[in-house]
């Protein structure tokens, strides 16, 4: 089942999404957040996916990479 803030993202991509709205999603899924070192991007993973999604952190996160947070979630996420 789709968490209330996955379906907000989902329904408006080119919103104004924060790192912080990325982490939190991030969490309910059991996605393993991890910001750059000494980079301005952050990398997202699911213990048992092999593929590392990267998301720039600086605002404003632009559509694309909100929808392939969207299609990571949705293929390897699990709601908490």
């Amino acid at each position: 089942m789709a968490s209330d803030l996955l379906e907000r993202i989902k329904r408006n991509p080119v919103g104004d999404w924060t790192i912080r709205d990325v982490e939190a999603a991030c969490r309910e899924y059991g996605l393993l957040f991890r910001p750059g070192k000494g980079t301005s991007h952050c990398h997202l993973k699911h213990p048992a996916a092999r593929e590392i999604l990267t998301i720039p952190a600086r605002r404003p996160i632009k559509p694309v990479y909100i929808r392939k947070l969207v299609r990571y979630i949705e293929a390897h996420g699990e709601a908490s």
